[in-house]
């Protein structure tokens, strides 16, 4: 019972991080081509209280989640490729994600200010991109799960194989 319900909060979790990526991407894309003032000036300073209030909150909930669902299960954090991978890209990507809130911050700040050029700020659909084809990684392998044991997961497997008695 307790699996399953871990199991559902880190997909809930993983899912509305990807969500809110979208939502951002979708900031982006009015900040880039809108033709309004001040519809450009609202998406910039709406991208940082989404990436702080949505993107790292589910972020960071993914990512924990992730990492307690392996343990508890029997796949395990480090035996199989496809769990160690996801791991790395999905911390890979959070870890990305803090350090960019510095700039989301400026983007904001200096929409804020009523005599920025707006047409001046250059936009951050490069990290929002990133993130969304980063996070597909982890999504493709957590539904396709290629097989390969890491060198850990062979040991593992071979101290729980049982032992087999010969007639002598």
């Amino acid at each position: 019972m307790l699996r399953k319900l871990m199991l559902t909060v880190h997909v809930a979790t993983s899912v509305g991080w990807l969500g809110e990526i979208v939502a951002y991407l979708a900031l982006n894309v009015a900040a880039l081509g809108g033709r309004d003032e001040q519809t450009i000036r609202a998406a910039y300073l709406m991208m940082e209280p989404v990436a702080l209030y949505a993107l790292v909150p589910l972020g960071g909930a993914s990512l924990v989640t992730g990492i307690v669902q392996a343990v508890g299960s029997p796949w395990g954090l480090f035996r199989h490729y496809w769990v160690t991978m996801s791991l790395a890209v999905t911390a890979f990507a959070f870890v990305i994600l803090v350090l960019h809130l510095p700039t989301v911050h400026d983007l904001a700040a200096a929409a804020a200010d009523p005599s920025t050029d707006m047409g001046a700020l250059g936009g951050d659909l490069f990290h929002s991109l990133g993130g969304l084809v980063t996070l597909t990684v982890p999504l493709v392998l957590n539904i396709y799960k290629p097989r390969g044991l890491t060198r850990y997961g062979w040991r593992k497997a071979r101290r729980e194989r049982p032992r087999v008695m010969t007639a002598g």
